[in-house]
């Protein structure tokens, strides 16, 4: 068991989902978020940190012998807050890593570093990065900022590049893409109770038949259980689908390779 987990973007809809389901993996879980963290219990440490703020990461981390990094944009923006959450952010937070005696990190990266890559292709790790967005940029320099301070110190982080982390898969691109947070639940514990981890990438995908990525490189870790064809029927039934050439049936990224590069004026 870990003394103090530590949790960012404790307060969006994956931290709020997954955080009742860690909290007998630690003795203590720091929550930390830019915004409130709800429903917190009184046992929980809850911090309000800027990621981009140095000495308020550095404080964040202190203390912790393991990080659950879901902080950040999660989404397209414009480039300024991206490169202050997703890239001063991540830079922060590993530098309290290093200085904090290097605990493991599982840092949430994305399938939107691949997202160029049609649905026709089976990837491993080591494919070559093909973004879709800026956001999947970021998460390109995240995971190098995870090697270079794995090979330069120690410090191990499993970089997971999350498929679509839903309750249940909602769409047809869904079927490949889909990680029950179940799936998620039990890779988080293996990457924290694994005697040695290194700086691996792992697919953050469920064992769906349909699915685009390999992970047999970290089976004596971790395997999937759940598999999105179960929902198969269901999804036929309900959502349309897409035409032939649309992105959300061509691409990985799905609509995210659609997006334009937005201005400091876009929503």
């Amino acid at each position: 068991m870990l003394k103090r987990l530590l949790i960012t973007g404790a307060a969006g809809a994956l931290g709020r989902a997954l955080t009742p389901r860690l909290r007998d993996m630690a003795e203590t879980l720091r929550l930390a978020d830019i915004v409130p963290v709800p429903d917190a219990l009184p046992q929980d440490e809850v911090v309000q940190c800027d990621l981009a703020d140095a000495a308020a990461v550095n404080a964040m981390v202190a203390g912790c012998d393991g990080i659950l990094h879901l902080g950040g944009i999660s989404v397209e923006r414009p480039f300024d807050p991206i490169l202050q959450g997703n890239i001063v952010g991540v830079y922060n937070l590993y530098e309290a890593a290093r200085v904090h005696g290097l605990p493991r990190i599982l840092f949430a990266s994305s399938n939107h570093t691949i997202g160029f890559y049609k649905q026709t292709e089976r990837l491993g790790p080591d494919c070559t990065y093909k973004p879709d967005s800026l956001y999947g940029v970021s998460k390109i320099f995240g995971e190098a900022v995870a090697q270079l301070y794995f090979e330069k110190f120690g410090q191990e982080t499993a970089r997971v590049r999350i498929g679509s982390c839903t309750p249940t898969p909602e769409n047809h691109r869904a079927l490949g893409s889909w990680f029950s947070h179940d799936d998620f639940l039990s890779l988080i514990r293996a990457v924290f109770e694994a005697p040695s981890l290194g700086c691996p990438v792992i697919w953050g995908v469920s064992d769906n038949d349909a699915g685009w990525w390999d992970n047999s490189h970290i089976a004596g870790l971790w395997q999937a259980s759940d598999n999105a064809e179960t929902f198969r029927a269901k999804i036929e039934a309900t959502v349309a689908l897409p035409a032939a050439d649309e992105a959300t049936r061509v691409y990985q990224g799905g609509i995210f390779t659609t997006y334009p590069i937005y201005q400091k004026t876009d929503a």
